[in-house]
């Protein structure tokens, strides 16, 4: 059986997590046995076809073809010998356009803290009404019904969408990934909780679309209540399931006989803004809400065999494995919500396959595909990409909504195989770069499904949805060090994939570093720049390269794609990221392990400062950085579990954060913006 850690547990935590954040957050994810125990050594029909001659020579060619004929697919990283030659310029503040800014010192305040010239405000927080009829946040009368029309808990993914014919106006949408019980409710008795207790914390949970108004003369948002756009999407809310799995036996409960109707979306981390104007939501840590897991199945998806940590299995049979088996395999998918049409049903996408989604984020091929690039934030666990075989149709008719709304229901879903190009005697697990001077090399997708066809022998197509886990052990695609946020480059299209970290990599009995994977027991993390063949992104292979290895500069075993150490910022656990208008990208972190808070970086891709990285914010004591979007004036972060330090609660809270003594603690979504209106760091 499973047991759960104390609550005050001083055990060390995955990167610079505390014991409250992992108990509540993943379920103690990183305290329990690596959910991947396959060796992934699968040679046959399905390796044999994606490793073709074909892609092959391609995987071997891309990196020389692309420098021969000036392409895209891979950018040249300087040599040790220019990176050192070049000067810091005699300006105060230099960077690249876009990154203009006094970098802000790694610290433990209790607060955002922004660089000079800028100031920051609250754009909504935990409990604020948002719906016609809400009342103000009351956290002594807070109650399910209230909640329900309220901002959701532990905001996460942001998007934020013009909204045409309402000047200054915009449209944001926000996950709410988990809630943290001991920090809602005074009293709070885990053992115990109570059913008003368990309905709060499923109207917490889910999604929010508010219209948000911004102030003409600086970055500053306001909420606009009550607009008809305005909408809550709770753990008890109506999703449809759609796609090539929808309807199967694997999905159908007593309560749902079609398997095609599922109550509640749970744990959304990250997510994706589509070019059709829809948001995608990754169900992530799904696993702890179920209680009772038996099969093999279970254990592969991290299903505990013991109750949950919230009880909710108490009140509603569905998280009660044993009771209900299959509604364990409505959860873990990608979600679609349209958050200009009220009436829209959101929709869970099973071509997209099943695992824990950190996010979702599209792109189109030359004749109007998307493809969809996810992680699953596992140690050890997989990414993939998704190639629809429908094209986008531009407009914004009704009829093009509607059509655009099916897009990722059919085409084939894809997990990725990577090579690193230097003898394995190189890649010696401390960091240590081989002898060609970067951590590189080809890959390949490897096609999973098809519509109703499977492409992995022994599995059903509805298996290979359902337990696309499975499938990816199947036909050896390579274990990665928790691959989360997935972001290509609007500018370049390449992929970049932020790998948070592994603290069994090289561990007895577990995988050892491979070039795209090279530290073991990794604390810090790295993110990966993938470039697709011919900059195609239905191809079926692709070059790779580490574009940072995370960590404190001082380290040797770090790196930034080759730019000087000693004009950097340190980073430790890449989780979110995203591109500002100047192609920079930007990261957001998650349990920093070099003793200082969680912050957002801006990081050039190209040029002379390619792999130039400095911190643009930091975040309260206890939180996590989410959700950045990094516009021409303002930049927006989720400010997550703030105060959730072990040892907190209502009556003892480890943080001020954000209304100062005396209040409670809640997450929250800030703007921050220059005081003089002009543009971020430019």
């Amino acid at each position: 059986m499973r047991k759960l850690l104390p609550l005050l547990t001083t055990a060390p935590h995955a990167g610079g997590r505390s014991a409250l954040t992992c108990r509540y957050r993943c379920g103690d994810a990183c305290f329990h046995e690596v959910p991947n125990t396959s060796d992934n050594e699968y040679v046959g029909d399905v390796i044999a076809s994606a490793l073709s001659r074909r892609s092959m020579m391609r995987a071997a060619a891309v990196v020389t073809v692309a420098a021969a004929a000036g392409g895209s697919a891979v950018v040249r990283t300087a040599t040790p010998a220019e990176a050192s030659s070049r000067k810091p310029s005699a300006t105060k503040v230099d960077g690249a356009r876009g990154l203009r800014f006094a970098p802000v010192a790694p610290n433990t305040d209790d607060k955002v803290t922004v660089p000079a010239g800028y100031e920051q405000s609250v754009v909504i927080r935990w409990g604020e009404p948002i719906l016609r009829g809400a009342p103000a946040f009351d956290p002594d009368k807070q109650s399910a019904k209230a909640q329900a029309g309220q901002f959701g808990y532990n905001n996460d993914f942001l998007s934020l969408l013009p909204l045409p014919g309402e000047r200054g106006r915009q449209v944001l949408v926000a996950n709410h990934e988990y809630t943290d019980e001991v920090l809602m409710f005074k009293g709070y008795d885990p053992e115990n909780p109570t059913r008003e207790q368990v309905e709060i914390a499923w109207a917490a949970h889910g999604l929010s679309v508010v219209v948000v108004q911004e102030e003409h003369r600086s970055g500053k948002l306001t909420p606009v209540n009550r607009h008809p756009l305005n909408r809550r999407l709770t753990a008890t809310s109506e999703f449809e399931v759609t796609g090539p799995a929808a309807g199967g036996a694997l999905l159908r409960t007593s309560a749902d006989p079609s398997g095609t109707k599922v109550l509640g979306t749970l744990n959304n981390c990250a997510g994706g803004t589509t070019p059709w104007g829809t948001t995608l939501h990754g169900e992530e840590n799904f696993n702890q809400y179920f209680a009772y897991g038996s099969s093999a199945t279970d254990k592969r998806y991290g299903i505990g065999s013991g109750a949950t940590e919230r009880k909710w299995e108490r009140f509603d049979k569905r998280f009660d494995v044993k009771q209900e088996p299959n509604e364990v395999h409505r959860h873990g998918w990608v979600v679609e919500l349209d958050p200009f049409d009220p009436d829209f049903t959101p929709a869970k996408r099973t071509a997209l396959g099943r695992f824990k989604h950190e996010a979702a984020q599209p792109r189109l091929t030359a004749d109007g595909r998307p493809v969809v690039y996810m992680g699953d934030d596992e140690r050890f666990d997989y990414f993939y990409k998704f190639v629809s075989s429908k094209r986008m149709k531009k407009g914004g008719s009704r009829a093009a909504r509607e059509h655009n709304r099916t897009l990722l229901d059919e085409g084939t879903l894809y997990v990725a195989k990577l090579t690193g190009d230097s003898p394995a005697a190189e890649i010696d697990g401390t960091g240590k770069l081989p002898n060609d001077g970067e951590f590189d090399g080809s890959g390949v997708w490897i096609p999973l499904a098809t519509g109703d066809v499977s492409h992995v022998p022994g599995m059903t197509a509805e298996e290979v949805y359902v337990f696309t886990r499975l499938a990816g052990d199947k036909v050896g695609a390579t274990k990665m060090d928790r691959p989360e946020d997935v972001e290509p480059s609007p500018r370049t299209g390449r992929v970049y994939v932020a790998l948070t970290n592994n603290k069994d990599r090289g561990a007895a009995g577990k995988a050892g570093a491979d070039e795209a994977n090279p530290r073991n027991g990794n604390k810090h993390g790295q993110v990966l720049e993938l470039a697709e063949h011919w900059d195609d992104p239905a191809s079926d292979g692709f070059a790779w390269r580490l574009f940072l290895v995370a960590g404190d500069p001082d380290d040797p075993a770090t790196y930034f794609a080759g730019f000087p150490k000693d004009r950097v910022s340190p980073i430790s656990c890449p989780d979110n990221v995203a591109f500002d208008p100047h192609g920079n990208l930007w990261i957001s972190t998650d349990g920093n392990a070099l003793g200082t808070h969680d912050g957002l970086f801006g990081v050039a891709t190209q040029g002379e400062r390619r792999g130039e990285l400095k911190q643009f914010l930091t975040v309260p004591t206890g939180a996590e950085t989410c959700g950045p979007i990094i516009q021409d004036r303002r930049v927006l972060v989720a400010v997550q579990h703030p105060g959730e330090v072990d040892g907190a609660s209502v009556e003892k809270p480890a943080s001020a954060w954000p209304d100062g003594p005396g209040k409670l603690v809640r997450p929250s979504v800030v703007a921050v913006y220059r005081k003089d209106g002009g543009d971020i760091g430019a």
